[in-house]
C-alpha cells in the first residue's frame, strides 16, 4: 500500500513507483536489442528480477524509485508491503473490467441452450449495482446475425411478392405461391431433428435455399395452369392437366437438388458438420415438400379463385332495369 502523503513529501510519483515494480516483477519484454554476430540474429533483452527475489518483499523493499528532486527513495520509505490476494492480470472491454467464462459444453446441448442456461445463472446471482453481464465472440455474432436473417427474410418475401405481381399480373396468384413457403418450414424442422442437427447459421441458409425451390415449384405449375386457362379450358381441367404436364420437370428438380446435396451431408473434414446442416435441411425439407407443392399448390390455387370470383360479383354493381316510361319514349 503506498503511503501517499510520504510520497508527495519526498517528490514520488505513484507512476513510478507502479512503474518500478512492473518492470522488477512482471519484467519488461523487450528494454533493448542483442545481436549475436556468430549466428547474425537479433534477440530481445527481457528485464525481471529472479523468482526467489520476486517472492521476497525484503528484496523488494531495496528497490530505488526516482522523485521529482532527482534522487532516488526506496521502495520501503513510501510503501508498506503487505501480503494478500488479488487477481494476476486484469481484462477491460470498454474501459470497464471483464471477467471471461470458458468452459466445454456437454454433448446434446446447442449454442442457445448455453447462453440461456449462463443468463439464467447471473440473474440468479443477483448482481449487486455496477455489474453486468453480455455476452460476445461467436455468441453474439449469432443473434446479430438470426436478427439479421430475420430482416433480410422479411424483404426477401416482400420483394418476391412484387416481382410475381409485375410477372403474373394478379395479386392472388402470387399469394397461392408464397403459400407454399411457410407451409414448409415444419418439414425443414423435421428433417433437422431427425439427421440430429440444431438451428444454425448455416441450417438457416439451407432453409432459404429450400424456399427458392419449394417457390419455384409452385411457379411451374400456376404459370402453366394461367397459361392452359387463357386457352380456353376449364379451372378443374386447367389443374389437372398442368399438374400431369409439370409433374416430370418438378420430380426431376427434386431429385437433382438432393443428389447434389448428398456429398455435403456424406463428407467429412474440417467444416463438414455446419455443411451436414445446411445439407439435410434441403434434402429432408424438399423430399417432404414434393408432397406440399403437388396438392397445396393446386388446392390453394382453386380456392383463391373461386374466393376471387365470388370477390368480383360482391363488388360489380348490377345494371337498373329501364322504367316502362323511358321504354315508351
Amino acid at each position: 500500500m503506498i503511503d501517499r502523503d510520504r510520497a508527495a513529501r519526498l517528490g514520488v510519483d505513484t507512476a513510478n513507483i507502479a512503474n518500478a515494480l512492473r518492470i522488477m516483477v512482471g519484467g519488461d519484454q523487450r528494454v533493448s536489442r542483442f545481436r549475436d554476430d556468430t549466428v547474425n540474429e537479433d534477440y530481445d533483452v527481457q528485464l525481471r528480477l529472479q523468482e526467489s527475489d520476486r517472492n521476497d518483499p525484503n528484496t523488494l523493499s531495496r528497490l530505488f524509485v526516482p522523485s521529482d528532486k532527482g534522487a532516488l527513495v526506496r521502495l520501503d520509505n513510501v510503501v508498506h508491503l503487505m501480503s494478500t490476494n488479488t487477481a494476476s492480470r486484469i481484462d477491460r472491454l470498454d474501459r470497464q473490467r471483464q471477467d471471461s467464462l470458458r468452459a466445454a459444453v456437454a454433448p446434446g446441448f446447442a449454442q442457445a441452450d448455453r447462453i440461456e442456461t449462463l443468463r439464467e445463472e447471473v440473474a440468479r446471482m443477483n448482481l449487486p449495482p455496477g455489474y453486468t453481464s453480455r455476452v460476445s465472440g461467436r455468441a453474439s455474432e449469432m443473434e446479430t446475425t438470426f436478427k439479421e436473417f430475420l430482416w433480410a427474410f422479411l424483404l426477401s418475401v416482400v420483394l418476391m411478392y412484387i416481382i410475381l405481381v409485375s410477372q403474373f399480373e394478379s395479386l392472388v396468384h402470387p399469394f397461392t405461391i408464397l403459400l407454399s413457403l411457410p407451409l414448409s418450414v415444419p418439414f425443414a424442422l423435421i428433417s433437422l431433428w431427425t439427421a440430429g442437427q440444431t438451428i444454425n447459421l448455416y441450417s438457416a441458409l439451407g432453409i432459404l435455399v429450400l424456399f427458392g425451390v419449394v417457390k419455384k415449384n409452385a411457379i411451374l405449375q400456376v404459370d402453366h395452369t394461367n397459361q392452359l386457362r387463357a386457352q380456353g379450358q376449364a379451372l378443374r381441367s386447367a389443374i389437372l392437366q398442368a399438374n400431369r404436364d409439370r409433374l416430370r420437370p418438378i420430380l426431376m428438380t427434386t431429385c437433382t437438388l438432393i443428389a447434389g446435396m448428398l456429398p455435403l451431408a456424406l463428407g467429412t473434414g474440417p467444416g463438414a458438420e455446419e455443411r451436414r446442416a445446411t445439407a439435410m435441411v434441403v434434402i429432408g425439407g424438399q423430399a417432404l415438400c414434393l408432397l406440399l407443392t403437388l396438392i397445396v399448390t393446386p388446392v390453394a390455387y382453386s380456392v383463391l379463385d373461386d374466393l376471387k370470383g365470388r370477390l368480383v360479383a360482391l363488388t360489380r354493381q348490377p345494371t337498373p332495369a329501364p322504367s316502362p316510361v323511358e321504354v315508351a319514349r
